[in-house]
């Protein structure tokens, strides 16, 4: 299952970071590879590289942006970001 838009990222779903996909830490962020799709995403905030990492620990994005206390004001912003990641296949639904 694929994602291809921002309004079609369930956020009531389980999302969990692709098993074959690897990040490397960068001072920005982190820099995402897909081994299969041979795709490289550049992840510009910790905060969405600590989220992508904790995704699969929680039943939905929200749960995991408050066990990360993110602010709210900030969330649609982190689907957004999901959403791209998600019709990128480096997030798939658990």
């Amino acid at each position: 299952m694929s994602a291809t838009a921002t309004s079609t990222f369930d956020v009531t779903t389980s999302w969990r970071l692709h098993p074959r996909v690897s990040l490397r830490p960068e001072p920005f962020g982190a820099l995402a590879y897909h081994y299969d799709n041979r795709r490289l995403n550049f992840l510009r905030s910790p905060d969405l590289v600590d989220l992508v990492k904790i995704l699969g620990d929680h039943p939905d994005p929200r749960a995991a942006f408050d066990a990360l206390s993110l602010d709210p004001s900030r969330w649609s912003s982190f689907e957004k970001a999901l959403a791209a990641l998600a019709a990128s296949d480096f997030l798939q639904p658990v």
